[in-house]
């Protein structure tokens, strides 16, 4: 018992001066091994974390690119609906146009009808018997056929007495009126007609102007 202490504590107490060179040199390769067991355990987790980061960077690219693939096509859906809804508006007008309007050049046709009734009726002479029932019956017809046309949006411009308006009126003369206002229309030798708000003929009229000055005083 005594003799197995003595050898154990002989073992220990080496230090590594005092260790054989084979024993040296074992110990040297123990700690090179697992060095290099460190090492190679190292590079094997680092080239795994290399790729998962790989695929990792590779996944967010293609989110990126999806996402930009999205935004691009929403663009687009935007885009391509507002144009429909412009083409829609746009027809829509074309349409409402077509159907305020597709009259015009039948209604400009109309127009002297009108102006021959009327004619008519001023010269007839009212207090003659023999002419009397002929100026009513023209009248009842001129009222029939105003109020047909007004059905489709033909209305008479008549502004008499009104403030000239260039783009109603057609000015024929000028001439000077004592008592009204300068741009005034004091006769309407023809009247104008409008359609759904168009001009289609502008009436012709007599305009007073300002009283000349006296320079000679």
């Amino acid at each position: 018992m005594t003799t197995q202490s003595t050898e154990n504590s002989n073992v220990e107490g080496v230090s590594p001066e005092e260790m054989s060179p084979e024993a040296t040199t074992a110990a040297e390769d123990i700690v090179k091994e697992a060095e290099e067991q460190v090492e190679a355990q190292l590079e094997t987790a680092a080239e795994s974390i290399s790729e998962e980061q790989q695929k990792i960077n590779e996944l967010e690219l293609a989110l990126a690119a999806a996402q930009s693939t999205v935004a691009d096509q929403k663009d687009s859906v935007i885009r391509a609906k507002a144009e429909v809804d412009n083409v829609r508006r746009r027809s829509a007008q074309d349409v409402e146009k077509a159907r305020k309007f597709a009259l015009e050049k039948f209604a400009s046709e109309l127009l002297p009808v009108v102006d021959n009734m009327e004619r008519a009726i001023e010269n007839i002479d009212s207090e003659n018997e023999a002419q009397k029932a002929i100026s009513e019956g023209i009248e009842l017809t001129l009222q029939s056929f105003l109020s047909a046309i007004e059905k489709f949006g033909v209305k008479a411009v008549d502004p008499k007495d009104q403030p000239f308006n260039p783009e109603l009126h057609q000015a024929m003369s000028m001439q000077e009126v004592e008592g009204v206002a300068p741009n005034t229309v004091i006769a309407v030798m023809q009247k104008g007609y409008e359609l759904n708000g168009r001009l289609i003929r502008p009436a012709m009229v007599m305009v007073s102007k300002a009283a000349s000055v006296d320079t000679t005083a």
